[in-house]
């Protein structure tokens, strides 16, 4: 990164941008002069234009020597001014490669110019804009100005035989190019029923063929692009085929429906863009910061003009930072080119009714059509700003560059209004996209630049000493070592703890939706694979999601708290995507249900009490609740003070144990921990992270969906069936019964024992069923999880395996590519307490 000021700031170095540095350089001012291409010039770049009585390459070689000897401007090339801020805040995006792309290893890859500026030039020029007709997406269909710039700079031509598709004089310029390359021209076609000029007279003069007010109406394709154009006459408003021609045959269609001024960074400064008839097209408005535009940017296209403007506008911004007064530069004498107005043509008709026959793409990367635009009409849409978001219109990475102008004219037209009347939708930063690399800058420290999330519990953990591990964007204690232990050590002693007495863990970073409104169990039946109809308020249960391609998204287990009160848990991981993934089915499928969510993942710590002595301990701090079995059972939840704070206290577990989920305001979190710890020290209370967690579910074979799926998972893969409903519908039920989810020979949950228990299997190992030193060899599975089982004195893993359930006490062997290989029997993945009663213990 790097904090700048100036006097003036130059966006765009074609032949404005050039000028208007010269002027404000040659005044002593600080310039900075940013282009976003390799090499200054724009348009000049590939254009073969005299100017003062030299090539174009020429006179920008000897101005950018000029600007190159003055002291105080500063020249960026492969620099994109991003964004546009309040009081002339600037943001640059530097590429720092060398003039052959390369990466030079002495500059940071990108940097970020933070500028503030007194005044601001955008000479940013203008896009070329598409013709919007059948097909007009096939490949070998581009833009004029991109076949002269693929002729002239790089000497490559898109097709052997183009056809020319305009209605401005401009095209008629890559017309000359092809010809001069030696590249035939097929035809032109201009919707213009008379055009004249300079550019028109040159063209016919190398013979090529001109259809005068005509247009492509479709494009046929061959095997490798375009073989054809259909051409037809229209009538005199451009709104009507008259009769059809014929068919031209063509490999290449060239395009110019005209240009539109680049007015994004004078949009994000403040100032309102307005409908020129003169370019039809947006031009800027007036400013509202120290900023000018100039040349193509501001609707001027004549290259004389655009040197006069960018002088002019070069020394009066100097002047009004305070520098002298400069003599007008001598403006370079060029070729000066008569031209005829462009005749807009928002849609080129091919004869038949719209939103029938071939598609007219408006939109080349979301694929919005005329017939799109329409239907928005249609449906009641007469904001641009709906209408942007009704079609996906603009929404691509080039932000509507291409194609916004031709939709919302097509969209004022259906609406019967002028396109100053309709309007533009907002243009904000980044004008191009930044990597979040540049944002971030070089300064990050060893956490990148991600928010970290901790828990209200995060004091208490640092002062028993946890080592944390990264999950989702919070940091969880991973394990608590004592007296130097290492992490297998620490591990070890914590699950035996937990087993044999009592344990405590923070489990706040589970997500956590509130779910309100007397359709909150309609929600929950189309959105889980179980029926929830029956469950009673104070209840918990057990709930599997499923996406709608039948895999296996989220697993939790969700509460009624009251009769139209529901709270739902999910994976840490998973918070804000079942969030909104719900959301997205509320508000686009289900309109109709009366549902209210509500994250309060961060509104609630939770302090998990695990153990045979965790009844003891919480019983001892709560008076209000009967903690016994009959009272209360497994999967329920009640309602009392604990240690004289008002608490939720869930009986569920991840564990296997008798657990206590014990929810409270997060501001509470802190002194409930001090409490249950204080309660539980006559038990010995062992605090635990993560990674013991993670033994002792693996002991009792639960699943961490994320870890233990891959997307590509079902229930019946992991022996879930029976918590697939028979009786209603659910997201994904259909998906699983189509044939490639039936087959016996899915990979499927099981676990593994190693021969050698004290072989710990890496988790990702691929798994055969003989070892080899062929590679690839057939691969039968790999290893989802795999730990040392303190309790059973082994190793433990779970593992996805071919036809898995039907080889029970079968072997496999996990084979890395370092050529180790160990060698495991398949086995029910319950490796402890299959029968579960230790969690009523």
């Amino acid at each position: 990164k790097i904090n700048v000021h100036c006097d003036v700031l130059i966006v765009g170095a074609g032949p404005t941008g050039l000028m208007a540095a010269i002027a404000a350089g040659r005044s002593g001012a600080r310039v900075i002069l940013a282009d976003e291409q390799s090499e200054f010039g724009g348009s000049l770049l590939y254009g073969k234009d005299s100017i003062g009585g030299r090539t174009s390459t020429e006179w920008i070689e000897s101005v950018a020597d000029e600007l190159s000897q003055m002291d105080e401007v500063r020249l960026l090339t492969r620099s994109t001014v991003t964004g546009y801020y309040d009081h002339n805040f600037l943001i640059i995006n530097e590429r720092c490669t060398d003039h052959l792309g390369q990466h030079q290893t002495k500059l940071p890859r990108e940097r970020l110019w933070r500028v503030r500026a007194k005044e601001v030039v955008l000479a940013t020029g203008a896009i070329e804009r598409p013709l919007v007709f059948s097909n007009n997406d096939r490949p070998g269909v581009m833009l004029a100005s991109a076949v002269s710039h693929y002729l002239v700079r790089f000497g490559v031509s898109p097709g052997n035989n183009t056809l020319i598709f305009t209605n401005n004089d401009s095209a008629y310029r890559t017309a000359l190019d092809l010809t001069q390359a030696g590249v035939k021209v097929a035809v032109v076609i201009d919707v213009r029923s008379n055009p004249q000029g300079t550019l028109v007279d040159k063209v016919r003069s190398t013979g090529i063929r001109i259809f005068e007010g005509h247009a492509v109406i479709d494009v046929r394709a061959g095997v490798h692009g375009v073989k054809s154009a259909l051409i037809a006459r229209l009538n005199e408003s451009l709104d009507a085929v008259f009769r059809h021609k014929g068919e031209i045959c063509c490999d290449s269609i060239a395009i110019s429906g005209g240009w539109n001024p680049t007015v994004h960074l004078h949009g994000q400064s403040g100032g309102k863009p307005l409908f020129s008839e003169h370019c039809a097209s947006i031009i800027p408005g007036l400013s509202v910061q120290k900023e000018t535009s100039a040349g193509a940017a501001n609707g001027t296209f004549s290259l004389i003009e655009c040197l006069r403007e960018g002088a002019d506008v070069g020394r009066l911004s100097a002047e009004k930072t305070g520098f002298k007064k400069q003599p007008y530069l001598d403006i370079p004498s060029t070729d000066k080119c008569s031209e005829t107005p462009l005749s807009p043509i928002w849609v080129v008709p091919n004869g038949l009714e719209e939103g029938r026959g071939a598609k007219k793409f408006i939109d080349y990367q979301n694929d919005t059509t005329v017939a799109d635009v329409l239907l928005a009409v249609r449906e009641g849409y007469k904001s641009v700003e709906h209408l942007k978001r009704y079609t996906a219109l603009g929404f691509g990475t080039d932000q509507g560059k291409l194609g916004n102008i031709n939709g919302l004219a097509i969209f004022s037209a259906a609406l019967g209004k002028s396109p100053t009347e309709v309007g533009t939708t907002t243009f904000r930063p980044n004008y191009t996209p930044v990597t979040f690399g540049a944002i971030a800058g070089r300064r990050i420290g060893p956490n990148l630049f991600d928010p970290i999330r901790k828990t209200a519990l995060h004091r208490n953990h640092l002062e028993q000493g946890a080592m944390f591990e990264n999950v989702s964007q919070w940091k969880r204690p991973w394990y608590y070592p004592q007296n130097r232990e290492n992490m297998q050590d620490a591990v070890t002693r914590e699950c035996l703890a937990i087993r044999s007495s009592l344990g405590i863990l923070d489990g706040s970073t589970l997500g956590k939706i509130d779910i309100q409104g007397r359709d909150a169990v309609t929600l929950l039946n189309r959105v889980y694979t179980n029926s929830w109809n029956s469950l009673a308020v104070g209840r918990c249960r057990y709930g599997l999601m499923l996406g709608e391609d039948g895999m296996v998204m989220d697993d939790g287990v969700t509460s009624r708290l009251g009769e139209h009160h529901y709270l739902m848990n999910t994976t840490t991981g998973n918070a804000a995507t079942i969030l909104s993934w719900m959301e997205r089915w509320l508000q686009t499928e289900w309109p109709d249900l009366k549902v209210y969510l509500t994250s309060v993942t961060d509104h609630w710590a939770v302090v998990s009490l695990t153990g045979p002595k965790s009844r003891e301990v919480i019983s001892s701090l709560c008076k209000d609740i009967d903690f016994s079995d009959d009272a209360f059972p497994f999967m329920s939840v009640r309602h009392g003070a604990v240690a004289g704070i008002p608490a939720s206290i869930f009986r569920i577990s991840f564990s296997g144990e008798r657990t206590y989920e014990i929810n409270v305001s997060a501001n509470y979190g802190g002194s409930m921990w001090g409490a249950l710890m204080e309660a539980g020290r006559i038990f010995g209370v062992t605090p635990y992270g993560t990674e013991t967690m993670h033994v002792l579910r693996a002991e009792k074979g639960f699943v961490i969906v994320g870890q233990d799926t891959d997307g590509s998972v079902t229930p019946n893969d992991l022996d879930m069936d029976w918590i697939l409903s028979k009786d209603k519908d659910f997201i994904g039920k259909r998906s699983l019964y189509r044939q490639e989810l039936v087959k016996e020979d899915r990979k499927q949950l099981v676990g593994l024992k190693t021969i050698q228990p004290t072989d710990v299997l890496p988790e990702g190992a691929q798994l055969v069923n003989e070892p080899t030193t062929q590679f690839p060899a057939k691969m039968m599975g790999h290893v989802t999880s795999s730990y040392f089982s303190p309790i059973l004195e082994r190793s433990i893993a779970l593992a996805l395996v071919k036809g898995g359930r039907r080889r029970m006490g079968g072997t496999v062997y996990a084979q890395t590519m370092d050529g180790q290989v160990t060698r495991a029997t398949i086995a029910s993945p319950r490796f402890f307490d299959p029968h579960n009663k230790r969690q009523q213990m």
